[in-house]
């Protein structure tokens, strides 16, 4: 009998399913994503282990119970080995520097670009609007006409100064 019935209840047994979910996590030491289904108690022990390698470097693996989890531990023990096995070299102060250096450069280089993108295209948008407001004023202006002129100054790139465009 269930335990949250009285022994005359007819009753069936209550069961649990685990809360499985499908991710992707991502593993620095193969510095990619990993697809993986879990269980949601499996995730928040990945989070307090600080990240799935972590997890799998520290979980034994009689709490790995699928073959997927051993397959997954073994390779990242493998690739954490071969990473110890790697010679680490480092920069001297003045290669660094000029490693800054020439980021800072880079980086400036994108901004103007960037500014000078946006005053263009700032530009270009102000000079449609006082083509459309004086296409309005002389619309009001001149309303039997079927014509009107464009200033010498507005909308160089599209018509010359004195051409004529229609008022619709």
């Amino acid at each position: 009998m269930p335990d949250d019935t009285s022994s005359l209840a007819i009753g069936t047994r209550r069961s649990w399913k685990p809360n499985g979910q499908e991710k992707r996590l991502f593993s620095y030491i193969m510095d990619g994503h990993i697809r993986v289904k879990v269980t949601t108690h499996a995730l928040r022990c990945i989070d307090k282990a600080g990240g799935v390698d972590e997890y799998f470097l520290k979980t034994p693996c009689h709490k790995l119970d699928t073959e997927l989890g051993l397959f997954w531990k073994a390779k990242i023990e493998k690739l954490y080995e071969e990473l110890g096995k790697m010679e680490v070299v480092f920069f001297s102060p003045e290669d660094e520097q000029k490693f800054e250096h020439g980021f800072k450069e880079l980086e400036l280089s994108e901004k103007e670009a960037r500014r000078e993108f946006r005053r263009k295209m700032y530009t270009r948008m102000n000079i449609h609007k006082q083509i459309e407001l004086e296409h309005r004023d002389k619309q009001s202006t001149h309303k039997g006409e079927q014509l009107a002129t464009v200033s010498y100054g507005l909308a160089a790139d599209h018509l010359e100064a004195g051409s004529l465009v229609a008022n619709y």
